[in-house]
Parts: structure tokens; C-alpha cells; sequence
């Protein structure tokens, strides 16, 4: 890892292997398909081919987004981040870039979409990154958050759990949707588009370690409405006011 001078590095740790390991086996692998499938179809319904992953390091999306034949740049705060995606920078399947998430390194609008993953939460000057992707999408921007306005509301009492079963958990911060709508809206991206991907805690599923029954109990919530009322984390997907070109 080479030293950074940058004050908001929370890729620096989601792009470690110690950090992937929380998604692996069939439970880990049915989590983060439920997140690319949601991702990938937002991403699809909008113009455009070429996609920026801020903080993408952890390759959860940049991978499968390659594979859909996307142009995507991948920026990571540290040249450590590119590790986890060396193979796919080496084979000229996306770009990686290391620069400051609060203050990117590229012109206006050089991106139809960007993506951000995993940031908003761990990111005390969260505005701030709001702000910068808006400023470098053309069309849309797509990120996740978790959101107090669902079952996480409970997440603080579990937080001594968690870091049990995990190992390396970070505190991270619960959003209500109005202020992440209204953070977008505030840099011209009004239009919205939200959906949760689980209503039951994720460390609870971690926790289960079934992947037939978790899917079958959310399958359940989702049937009776409780994911799309109080689902999370929460993708959202942001698109630039109409006529603003």
C-alpha cells in the first residue's frame, strides 16, 4: 500500500481479500447477486456505455459490468485497491485510476453512469462524494446505502455481534431517505428510483448460513411488501434533471 494524503479512504479496506471474505460461499454469492442484478438492470435502463466505479476496488460490480461489455474506470484511493481487479486492469477490461473520492480527478459529466458502492455509509463527508459523482455523470448516478427506516434501525444493539462474526466490521452510518434524496436532488439529479434488497439483516443471513432459507424467508418479505417498504441496503439510482445538458 503506498501512502495516501487523501482524507475519505473507506475503499482502502472493502478492497481487501480479508473483506471479501465476508461474501464468500452460497449465502455471501446469493447476497451479492441480488446487488448486481438490481445494479445491472438500473444501469441498462439508462443511455450510454461508459460507467465509473468509485471505490469499485472490491470488483462486486466492475467485474460483471465487464463482462456486459461496459466501458468502466475504476477509481480507488490507493494504488493497494487495484488488487482485487489487477487482472481485469492488466487485460485492458476496465481502467483503474487512484485519486481522492471527494474530489475526483475527472471533467464534468465525462461518464454516462457512476456508481459508488459501499462508500456513502463509511463516508463522514458523504455530501461532499454526492456532489462529485453527480458532477462527473452525464446521465445517472447508482449507489447503496443502508437505511434506519427498516429493520437496521436494531443495528447498533447488534454491532458487538456482528464484529464477532465478521472480524473486521467498521461503524458505518444509517441514512433516512429523505436526506440522501435530497443531497442528490440538491445537485441536480431529481429523479429517483429505490429499491431494498433485503428486509432481514444481512448478518443475519451471514449468520444462517443457508442460502435456500434466507432466500425463501426474503422471498416471503418481499411477497407481503416488506422489502419494498422497508428493504436495505437500499440501491438507488439518481438520474440528471430533464433538459439539464
Amino acid at each position: 500500500m503506498t501512502d495516501t494524503i487523501y482524507s475519505e479512504t473507506a475503499d482502502i479496506e472493502s478492497s481487501t481479500d480479508a473483506y471479501a471474505d465476508r461474501f464468500r460461499g452460497a449465502t455471501g454469492e446469493w447476497m451479492l447477486a441480488t446487488q448486481e442484478r438490481i445494479t445491472l438492470e438500473y444501469i441498462a435502463s439508462s443511455d450510454g456505455s461508459t460507467v465509473l466505479d468509485v471505490g469499485g476496488g472490491h470488483g462486486q460490480l466492475t467485474r460483471p459490468l465487464c463482462k456486459k461489455g461496459y466501458d468502466v474506470t475504476v477509481l480507488g484511493s490507493d494504488a493497494s485497491c487495484r488488487k482485487r481487479i489487477a487482472d481485469l486492469a492488466e487485460n485492458g477490461h476496465c481502467t483503474f485510476v487512484v485519486g481522492d473520492v471527494i474530489h475526483l480527478p475527472f471533467e464534468d459529466r465525462s461518464f454516462d453512469t457512476v456508481i459508488s458502492f459501499r462508500m456513502l455509509t463509511h463516508c463522514g463527508a458523504w455530501p461532499q462524494l454526492v456532489a462529485e459523482l453527480c458532477r462527473v455523470a452525464r446521465q445517472a448516478v447508482v449507489v447503496d446505502y443502508p437505511t434506519k427506516q427498516s429493520l437496521n434501525a436494531i443495528a447498533p444493539m447488534l454491532f458487538a455481534a456482528k464484529k464477532n462474526l465478521e472480524g473486521n466490521t467498521r461503524p458505518w452510518r444509517l441514512f433516512r431517505h429523505a436526506e440522501v434524496l435530497s443531497a442528490f436532488e440538491a445537485n441536480g439529479f431529481p429523479g429517483m428510483a429505490r429499491r431494498g434488497q433485503f428486509f432481514l439483516p444481512m448478518v443475519m443471513h451471514r449468520a444462517l448460513r443457508c442460502r435456500g432459507l434466507s432466500n425463501g424467508m426474503e422471498r416471503i418479505c418481499a411477497a407481503l411488501g416488506l422489502t419494498r417498504a422497508w428493504g436495505s441496503p437500499v440501491i438507488l439510482k439518481a438520474t440528471r434533471r430533464e433538459g439539464d445538458s
